[in-house]
């Protein structure tokens, strides 16, 4: 299925609006221990209530330090500890150690667990996809015919909710001609279910999720072209909603539509709440990025508006976002919320990678879905930090993105690291 852009872009006029929204809000097995310390969030660190995040990291939210240490630049084997202090509902304390799973990948992308506990890794710029166990056993399983530059290549993946019946894998990479969605059975050629995403060396969105609904989500950009993004007809600067097979659902927004939200920049964070909420993170253009709550058939202002437009965005027909940061402090790109999950604390928050801000952000979340509370963490540990992934015993999976141009790598990197309880760690 392709479809084809037919938007006039002198049609708009636009209007960037930079306010601060206001809403509170291989195989070789390396371990690096850190300790998280976890302690009850003052009063005083509520939710923001306005001003500008320039002053500071979120003004009434704690800035959380990963201690001196910093980064390891260390070789294989070796080991270092180090604390952060977070919030814990009653005041109580557990420790949660960060070991590193895997390490000496180039740009792991995204994770898809398989239903034995194993992750399908992509590698954005090999074309690698890669079968990689919660001991730290790395083995390839084939190279995808991707051919991407820049922020292209090999993206998202996923596997099918009926994968012990079907095997089927779902990946999202990029042509000379299109960003397209293909699946298949490991091994095998890859079969395309849905063509004609608009392609460049930026802006190429990526991620692919299963929703609770059995739908298959997938985040696009607007590939450098700002048209895009407001353009139905259009598959860039969009979030798109597919059947498994690549179908429309009868049920989207727009009748023979995959378009399922619009008016996205470049969208690559996807993650859902056990109500079945979603949200999706987004990159901003040289001001705020952004986390937005998706409403089935909503506009997201890009380019009309980046950031929160408050009440003249509304006035426009637009959605605010949930939260944003400055662009310096984030860069978004894989989110997750933990649901049923393995850490207490941080049962239903929500957990999202930031690159040029080189930590996970953590923010927690009320009942309807706003952010009334967020801290960084890991900060200064992991370099540019590109997934988030919930793993099948509960623990948080993140990857490392230093190897993508724009990082400083260590001698280990790129790594995949597990944010579990102590204890737990899978040896």
């Amino acid at each position: 299925m392709a479809w084809a852009s037919g938007y006039n872009p002198g049609a708009r006029p636009t209007r960037r609006k930079t306010a601060l929204s206001n809403r509170p809000g291989n195989g070789t097995l390396i371990r690096k221990i850190l300790v998280l310390a976890l302690i009850s969030l003052c009063a005083a660190c509520g939710p923001s209530t306005g001003g500008s995040e320039n002053e500071g990291s979120g003004a009434n939210l704690p800035e959380i330090t990963a201690g001196d240490s910093g980064r390891s630049s260390g070789a294989a084997g070796s080991s270092e500890t180090t604390s952060e202090t977070t919030r814990a509902p009653g005041g109580g304390t557990t420790r949660i150690e960060a070991e590193v799973v895997a390490s000496n990948l180039e740009v792991p992308w995204s994770f898809a667990f398989l239903p034995g506990g194993d992750a399908l890794v992509t590698e954005r710029d090999s074309g690698r996809l890669l079968r990689v166990s919660a001991s730290g056993d790395v083995r390839e399983i084939q190279t995808l015919p991707e051919q991407g530059a820049g922020e292209g290549g090999l993206l998202g993946v996923a596997v099918s909710l009926d994968y012990e019946r079907d095997g089927y894998i779902y990946a999202y990479y990029t042509t000379q001609q299109d960003n397209r969605v293909v699946r298949f059975r490991m091994g095998e050629r890859p079969q395309p279910i849905l063509t004609g995403i608009p392609v460049n060396s930026f802006h190429d969105g990526g991620r692919i999720k299963f929703g609770p609904d059995g739908m298959l989500y997938v985040t696009t950009g607007d590939a450098g072209d700002t048209a895009n993004s407001q353009d139905r007809s259009s598959l860039g600067g969009k979030i798109l909603r597919l059947t498994p097979d690549g179908g429309v659902p009868e049920d989207n927004p727009s009748p023979n539509s995959p378009v399922y939200s619009y008016g996205h920049r470049n969208v690559q964070g996807l993650a859902w709440d056990a109500e079945g909420q979603l949200f999706a993170s987004e990159f901003g253009e040289n001001t705020w990025d952004e986390v937005n709550l998706i409403r089935p058939g909503g506009n997201y202002g890009w380019p009309e508006y980046e950031g929160d437009g408050g009440e003249e965005a509304e006035a426009d027909g637009f959605i605010n976002p949930v939260t944003t940061w400055p662009t310096s402090q984030a860069s978004p790109s894989g989110a997750a919320i933990l649901v049923d999950g393995a850490i207490p604390q941080w049962e239903g928050d929500l957990f999202v990678t930031a690159l040029r801000g080189e930590c996970l952000w953590h923010l927690e979340l009320d009942e309807n879905g706003n952010v009334i509370g967020r801290e960084p963490l890991l900060r200064g540990d992991a370099g540019r930090i590109r997934d988030v992934a919930q793993a099948p015993d509960g623990s948080l999976w993140i990857s490392t993105s230093n190897h993508d141009g724009r990082g400083v790598p260590d001698a280990s990197d790129d790594r995949i690291i597990r944010l579990g309880p102590a204890g737990t760690s899978n040896d």
